[in-house]
Formats: C-alpha cells, structure tokens, sequence
C-alpha cells in the first residue's frame, strides 16, 4: 500500500456517500493550491487527467 492510498481510503470512508459536481470539486483543488503552492503541478496533472478521461485519442 502506498502512503497515499491512505489518503484515499479515508477520503473514500468519510465521504464516499456523497455526491459532488467538478465545479466544485475543481473550486476545493483551486482552493488547496492556493495553501500549498508547492503541489500545483501534481493537482494540475491530476485535473488534466480527470478531465481527458473520455478522450479517445489517449
């Protein structure tokens, strides 16, 4: 397992009921970049993926 997964579970267990739009979740990603400017490349890698999901050329 790695450190990160953890991370995930919880997120998962805490609020894996819950519904939200990419609206918001792009506002919290935004949100956490702004306190942690030192993880805006991986946030921004992430967001590129989620958002390329459907793509067919990838």
């Amino acid at each position: 397992m790695y450190f990160t997964d953890r991370g995930i579970e919880e997120l998962d267990s805490r609020r894996g009921d819950e519904e939200v739009t990419f609206a918001w979740l792009s506002e919290r990603l935004q949100e956490f970049v702004d306190l942690n400017p030192e993880f805006e490349v991986p946030v921004e890698r992430l967001a590129t993926w989620l958002a390329r999901l459907d793509d067919e050329d990838d």
